[in-house]
């Protein structure tokens, strides 16, 4: 790639276009100067990625992983020096266990006005600067760091960060771009715009894998993250249907890896559900999934084997994974599914199965027949109840509606609800920490500007959210969506685990909980007005349906809108 005699800045902005950046997600910040100059030259020609700003690093962050989330494409990311660096560092963790490639960019100065160079300004060396720079403080939360330490580095470091970003387990990187350095006249080209080719699944791991499929009398497969190819979603339902075997998600599914109402699919994990499944399993098969029983020696039974694959399936950035497996295999699961799936064809004829797809079918009937009496029961009480959400979204959800979520104890409710949602259509946004829902949602509406975009967010995840930065990036770049509240005034995960450790304790006695109340509730419905958005509050079960309807005909029209649904209180009134 042409780079020699390019400033700094219009090399960063060419590199990345080379590697097939499309658009650079960005906060603001006062280093990026000759960036923005690049930027204004060119003219919106796409000479360049697209620039857009999403006013908060946390928000920043999300939004970029929605969007590789949503379309496959490596994001470029420019945030404000050491400052930036700790606001995004919880959203990069995220972005590290779930392998979302990225390119994060933070300035810093090293001359501090000293030489030639034009002077940064005084508040560098006062405010803006820290020991080691940027770099340090965020290397446990990516993939890989490096603090440019010349400028003739530049071309070739981002070059280098876009294939290591992108290189299987994929991840976050970071590169401390000096000021200076924007400025300086490039003296070297940057390499070819070629990425690592990902490694073809190994031939004997294929034929290991399948022979103890093949063999297994009552195989069962665990997944989390075969969602993030669609693809790849097809082939693991070829390949349950041939050995009929149920399909279960784990603990912390980050997309729709299954179609919820295929007769194998089994639901979500928890360890009493799983009992259930693996009473009878000689093999469980984690397909992209970690171990979903707690704690990790729980199961499976001595008689009962496990075979793990994923391109990183011994999750490497986790302290402790417990791992009894009988066979670990290290590939890409997109690719390894159809081979395993060739291998299985060719001594499972189509059918031979068919009883035991019968069988899991009926249980898999009788689970959702028990959800649906639930969720039609809840809505004949005076208080709304999350399976009656479920419900009523399935009501009115259009077919090409996508579902960011970011809720914590209504999660399993809403998630096993969303009967007519398919893959590619549904994204976790809360990976142990919170306040990333709004701005995944942002980037997925960045990504699919022609489909409505629904959040489903707790009232504690909201107050975490940079709630008025994502709200004027809606407004300010036309990314409206449809932001459902779920307020039950409090934590509940919070103070389920006062009864579970003191059950007779003075909390449970006095039906005191400390700290677990969100009171008085706000009016969150105001909020999007002052972003010329629309909000309501709904308190009866009957008035949700009107009121989802209403909302996406608010976002049909490019408006945000919000919903406040009001939950059972966390802590009554006594």
């Amino acid at each position: 790639m042409n780079t020699k005699g390019l400033n700094g800045a219009e090399a960063l902005l060419h590199v990345l276009r080379g590697m097939g950046v499309e658009t650079i997600f960005a906060s603001p910040g006062s280093e990026w100067a000759p960036v923005w100059e690049a930027l204004a030259k060119s003219g919106g020609t796409g000479e360049y990625p697209e620039y857009i700003s999403f006013r908060h690093e946390e928000t920043v962050i999300a939004a970029a992983t929605g969007y590789y989330k949503a379309t496959d494409k490596l994001p470029g990311v420019i945030i404000h020096t050491t400052v930036g660096a700790l606001h995004a560092t919880m959203a990069l963790r995220a972005a590290l266990h779930e392998r979302v490639p990225m390119v994060v960019f933070a300035g810093e100065s090293i001359a501090f006005g000293e030489d030639d160079s034009p002077d940064p300004g005084a508040q560098w060396l006062r405010l803006l600067t820290d020991m080691g720079g940027a770099a340090p403080l965020v290397e446990r939360c990516v993939k890989w760091t490096f603090g440019l330490n010349t400028a003739a580095l530049l071309p070739a470091t981002i070059h280098r960060a876009c294939q290591l970003a992108m290189a299987e387990p994929a991840g976050p990187v970071f590169v401390s771009v000096p000021m200076e350095m924007q400025f300086a006249t490039m003296k070297h080209d940057a390499p070819p715009g070629v990425y690592v080719q990902p490694s073809t699944p190994d031939p004997a791991a294929m034929d290991a894998i399948a022979e103890r499929l093949i063999a297994a009398k009552r195989p069962v497969i665990v997944t989390e993250g075969v969602g993030r190819s669609v693809a790849a979603v097809a082939s693991l339902v070829a390949l349950a249907e041939r050995l009929g075997a149920p399909v279960l998600e784990g603990r912390n599914p980050s997309f729709m890896n299954f179609p919820h109402g295929h007769p194998l699919y089994g639901g979500l994990c928890d360890t009493a559900q799983l009992k259930a499944y693996l009473n009878d399993a000689d093999l469980v098969f984690l397909a992209d999934a970690v171990i979903p029983w707690h704690p990790p020696s729980a199961l499976p039974g001595p008689n009962t084997s496990m075979v793990m694959l994923g391109d990183a399936p011994l999750y490497p950035q986790v302290p402790y994974l417990g791992l009894r497996a009988d066979l670990v295999v290290q590939a890409n699961v997109a690719q390894s599914l159809p081979m395993i799936n060739e291998r299985v064809n060719k001594k499972i004829d189509a059918g031979a199965r068919a009883a035991m797809v019968k069988e899991w079918g009926a249980k898999h009937e009788q689970a959702r027949a028990a959800w649906r009496d639930r969720a039609q029961s809840a809505g004949k009480v005076g208080v709304i109840d999350t399976a009656w959400v479920a419900n009523e979204l399935n009501a009115v959800l259009p077919a090409n509606a996508i579902v960011v979520d970011e809720t914590i104890t209504h999660r399993y409710d809403l998630y096993r609800g969303l009967e007519a949602m398919q893959p590619g259509s549904y994204f976790e946004a809360a990976y142990g920490g919170l306040g990333m829902g709004l701005g995944y949602a942002l980037g997925v509406k960045y990504a699919a500007r022609n489909r409505p975009v629904i959040t489903t967010i707790g009232d504690g995840s909201f107050n975490y959210n940079p709630v008025v930065a994502s709200f004027g990036a809606c407004q300010e770049h036309g990314l409206p969506a449809l932001i459902l509240v779920m307020n039950n005034s409090g934590y509940l995960s919070q103070k389920g685990g006062i009864p579970k450790y003191y059950p007779d304790g003075a909390a449970v006695r006095s039906r005191n909980f400390p700290g677990t109340t969100i009171t008085p509730s706000p009016n969150y419905a105001a909020l999007p007005l002052a972003f010329e958005g629309v909000g309501e509050r709904v308190v009866k079960p009957g008035d949700l349906r009107p009121a989802l309807l209403r909302g996406l005909e608010a976002i049909g029209a490019g408006k945000l809108a919000l919903i406040d649904i009001v939950l059972a209180e966390v802590n009554p009134k006594k």
